[in-house]
């Protein structure tokens, strides 16, 4: 399987789109990005939603493991076929509209809310069969004294309750369907309005700037002393 990081990948954006339905949960799953990559190996209908209560090997981008305590974050993967072109980023306008007015996106897919990690996406699939896996993990109702003490720092909760995470599975499958099937212009203006990195120093492997902002492309752009260039995958960090 591929992971997609890159944000500009697909097919035209699908108003028809059904997403959530049918759902298989999990107490206890490996991985629901593993589960849902099977289930769309089998021909699991577009939308098939893999939810779980804990998993023992979620996977972040870049090979990272995905941490949460059991039955305090929201772990979801769903089957996208014929995904549109900017799924990483339509995926995490919709996270970060659930998520609330304050919260910003980390280009392309990382959702943050007072400059910590809230959510994170991974997009993983295979392209020459036309589908995706939509991999998201949001600390719903996490305690951050909770997590892993390496993450401790750089990770945010919404700070709700266990209750509270089947209504917010609700609303994000709702901000899901419109984003995956708005127009690129209309995905392209939302990154642009919750752009955390824009202004801000930025690094990544290769050298280090300014965020500019977001090109047409679904690319980040950085403005270095030697001139502008354009990111269009891999991991880039703040300061």
């Amino acid at each position: 399987m591929t992971p997609l990081d890159a944000p500009g990948w697909g097919a035209a954006p699908d108003s028809r789109r059904a997403i959530g339905f049918p759902r298989v949960h999990y107490r206890t799953v490996d991985s629901t990005n593993e589960r849902a990559r099977l289930l769309a190996m089998a021909g699991a209908p577009d939308g098939t939603l893999v939810t779980a209560e804990e998993q023992r090997a979620g996977r972040g981008r870049q090979g990272r493991s995905w941490s949460a305590p059991r039955g305090r974050a929201l772990l979801c993967s769903l089957v996208v076929r014929e995904p549109p072109r900017f799924l990483p980023l339509a995926a995490g306008v919709a996270v970060a509209s659930v998520a609330g007015g304050e919260a910003g996106l980390k280009w392309p897919n990382d959702v943050l809310m007072d400059g910590r990690k809230v959510a994170g996406i991974l997009v993983e699939g295979r392209p020459q069969e036309r589908w995706a896996v939509l991999g998201i993990g949001v600390n719903v109702a996490v305690s951050t004294s909770d997590l892993p003490s390496e993450v401790r720092a750089r990770a945010a909760t919404l700070g709700l309750s266990i209750e509270d995470i089947e209504p917010w599975l609700a609303r994000l499958l709702a901000a899901l369907r419109h984003w995956l099937a708005a127009g690129e212009a209309e995905v392209l203006d939302a990154v642009r309005a919750r752009d955390a990195l824009l202004g801000r120093p930025v690094r990544w492997a290769g050298g280090g700037g300014t965020g500019a902002g977001i090109d047409g492309d679904g690319r980040l752009v950085v403005a270095t002393a030697e001139g502008r260039v354009a990111l269009d995958s891999g991991e880039v960090h703040l300061g």
